[in-house]
């Protein structure tokens, strides 16, 4: 894998790699696009664009949907710390139910998964 001045994004590609190979036929990996990075009014004027047009600050980086099941995954460096909106948004999750985890590196991926009672093809796996 080409390393980058992105180390999120670098381990958010190989978790989304790993997702696809292990989880079961049929389950949907998907790469929530909610944030503008660039700043200047331009970028407050897309930010408020998406707003409206139902991006939720905060949202985890993907969502896994497998059997029935649904896991919100916040992919960070080894040292990247949530903001106050990706708190927020991991405490209304978890208070409805649904899985939400930290993930900085595959296995933690994998732990996540089992966690949460995700089936997998990885043998010995629930």
């Amino acid at each position: 894998m080409k390393k980058r001045a992105t180390p999120e994004a670098d381990i958010q590609r190989a978790i989304v790699s790993l997702l696809r190979v292990v989880l079961p036929k049929g389950s949907i990996v998907h790469h929530a696009a909610n944030e503008i990075t660039s700043g200047g009014r331009a970028g407050h004027i897309r930010q408020a664009i998406l707003v409206g047009m139902g991006v939720h600050p905060g949202f985890a980086d993907l969502v896994v949907l497998s059997q029935g099941r649904v896991l919100f995954l916040e992919i960070k460096s080894r040292t990247g710390r949530l903001r106050s909106s990706q708190e927020e948004f991991r405490d209304a999750v978890l208070q409805q139910g649904f899985g939400w985890a930290l993930v900085r590196s595959m296995d933690d991926a994998l732990a996540a998964l089992r966690n949460f009672g995700f089936a997998t093809r990885i043998a010995g796996a629930p």
